[in-house]
């Protein structure tokens, strides 16, 4: 699937630091999260070692690596930047670990991806500060333990059930982050507006915050792209008309979905009568993989309650209909229990 410009996923045009908090008192929204690491890091200081481990998780865009970001600045210590699929080999690990300063952030994305091999490595330097690896072979191996200088690990993923029990068992801290309130996306947008130095109004600004699926990144980006529209088409500020008519421009309606979203519901509902229908015969009649309906376009279907997901298949539900304008004739699973007795 090509690049959807409602997808949580990191696209290119994405990187602006100067969108991205740097204290949690700067971070809007996850109260429980910025509670719990507020204490952590408070404590950790107190009693100057390094913070626990912590693995965050939770759909993309929502501020997982802003977090990490953000704690190597709370406690005032260096951060070292790296990918689960980067590190092919153990060496590169042990390379890693051994160049770390006392105290010092190791950030991972994607940590669910790190090979086996690499991930045992980390065993030993996240209990104990020290790496463990064989030297030689045959009859001349022997074991080399070196120490290491305490540090951190911050892990994300995205699919925190796919890491194994040995390296979550771990983590100090497990956080998951939720898609946010209408409330903190409307501070967040209003927030980038001012750092872009936008001449936008409360009602244009709260038309991007309600498309924005509660993820601050996809929000950063229609922001951007609303100010583009506004920049050429609207004398360069964005009011409530002008944002609903850039946003339509890009094919983005009231409630975020765009025209796959569209494809997927209309599909369902004229093609198979709102379904229950399968998976891969679904995939089929819009000419997409089913991986990626079912890990990129159904989450946020579901989300709404414009989906379900049953043992006989994908069903649209009545609140699909209603918003697509169209009749909803299907049985009530009352009647349907009722007619099957019959």
């Amino acid at each position: 699937m090509a690049q959807r410009l409602i997808s949580g996923e990191s696209q290119p045009d994405d990187i602006d630091l100067s969108l991205r908090p740097r204290r949690l008192d700067d971070f809007v929204g996850q109260a429980h999260v910025k509670d719990n690491l507020s204490i952590a890091i408070q404590a950790s200081k107190i009693r100057g070692e390094p913070l626990d481990h912590v693995v965050i998780y939770g759909p993309p865009g929502l501020g997982k690596t802003t977090l990490a970001h953000i704690i190597a600045h709370e406690m005032d210590s260096e951060i070292r930047v790296t990918s689960g699929p980067a590190i092919e080999r153990a060496g590169d690990m042990a390379a890693i670990l051994t160049g770390l300063q006392p105290g010092s952030v190791l950030f991972i994305d994607e940590i669910h991806r790190l090979h086996r091999v690499v991930e045992e490595v980390l065993y030993s330097a996240m209990e104990d500060f020290f790496l463990s690896w064989m030297v030689g072979k045959g009859l001349a191996a022997r074991s080399v333990n070196l120490r290491i200088n305490p540090f951190t690990l911050v892990g994300a993923t995205t699919r925190f059930s796919l890491l194994s029990a040995p390296l979550r068992d771990r983590f100090g801290s497990v956080f998951r982050l939720e898609y946010y309130q209408p409330a903190d996306m409307k501070i967040i947008v209003s927030r980038s507006a001012r750092i872009l130095e936008m001449e936008a109004d409360p009602d244009g600004l709260d038309e991007i915050a309600s498309r924005s699926r509660g993820t601050p990144r996809i929000a950063n980006r229609l922001l951007k792209r609303t100010r583009d529209y506004a920049l050429v088409m609207a004398d360069n500020r964005v009011t409530g008309d002008v944002a609903r008519a850039g946003l339509e421009q890009l094919s983005v309606d009231k409630l975020g979905l765009d025209q796959s979203d569209h494809r997927l519901l209309s599909s369902l509902i004229d093609k198979f009568d709102g379904g229950p229908v399968g998976l891969e015969t679904l995939a089929a009649s819009i000419n997409e993989d089913s991986d990626t309906i079912m890990d990129v376009l159904e989450p946020y279907l579901l989300q709404l309650g414009f989906l379900d997901r049953t043992p006989r298949g994908r069903m649209a539900t009545r609140a699909a209909y209603e918003y697509l304008g169209k009749t909803y004739q299907r049985a009530e699973p009352s009647d349907q229990s009722r007619l099957a007795g019959l």
